[in-house]
């Protein structure tokens, strides 16, 4: 069973779809950062970092998905 850093590298370097997911999580992890770094936030901030947080657990269980994919046909 290939290591899962390996499999992320070959899904990095061969599926656009993948980079594109990593990019997208990476984004909103900044976002949700700068968010939280903040002292109060508004009720529409409160909500946008509930937002994020949903948004960056769908990129990563779809990342998810394809490393799974790829073990499996290692």
């Amino acid at each position: 069973m290939p290591d899962t850093e390996v499999l992320i590298e070959r899904l990095t370097a061969q599926s656009q779809e993948f980079r594109q997911l990593q990019a997208e999580h990476r984004k909103y992890d900044e976002e949700l950062s700068a968010l939280n770094g903040r002292a109060f936030l508004s009720l529409d901030q409160q909500w946008r970092v509930s937002e994020l947080k949903k948004l960056k657990l769908i990129a990563k269980d779809r990342m998810e998905v394809m490393i799974r994919h790829a073990r499996l046909s290692a």
